[in-house]
């Protein structure tokens, strides 16, 4: 493996959106009456289903890419679907990014710069 640091952002990503997607779909019904009320005065006050559904596979294929790139890493220390893993996280946390300043939620939009920058420092490394 080249590099200890790129596993463990992997599987931190990993477990991250698998979490966050679980959530999302066993809670379905609370995520959407929230989300709608969360973004009742933006453009995608009629869209918040299809947001969330867009959301939610975007959170499964950045998971099993980066439990399939720690695998390959591990392995054979191939980086292909780490990076790929790294490069969907951070195409994701930027959708989370312009939903929360879509919603003018500052303090939730700056909690997402928190993990999208070691999701970049992830694509730098496994590129």
């Amino acid at each position: 493996m080249n590099n200890p640091a790129s596993l463990l952002l992997l599987v931190f990503f990993g477990i991250t959106f698998l979490q966050s997607s679980y959530e999302k779909l066993f809670y379905w019904n609370d995520n959407v009456t929230w989300l709608k009320e969360h973004f009742a005065k933006t453009r995608l006050k009629n869209h918040v289903k299809l947001a969330l559904i867009n959301l939610v596979i975007m959170e499964l294929i950045s998971t099993v890419l980066c439990f399939v790139g720690c695998i390959e890493l591990l392995v054979n220390k191939g980086r292909l679907f780490g990076y790929y893993g790294a490069l969907f996280s951070a195409i994701t946390l930027l959708m989370m990014l312009f939903g929360q300043r879509l919603a003018k939620d500052y303090d939730g939009a700056r909690t997402i710069v928190i993990y999208f920058i070691p999701a970049v420092m992830a694509v730098y490394w496994l590129s």
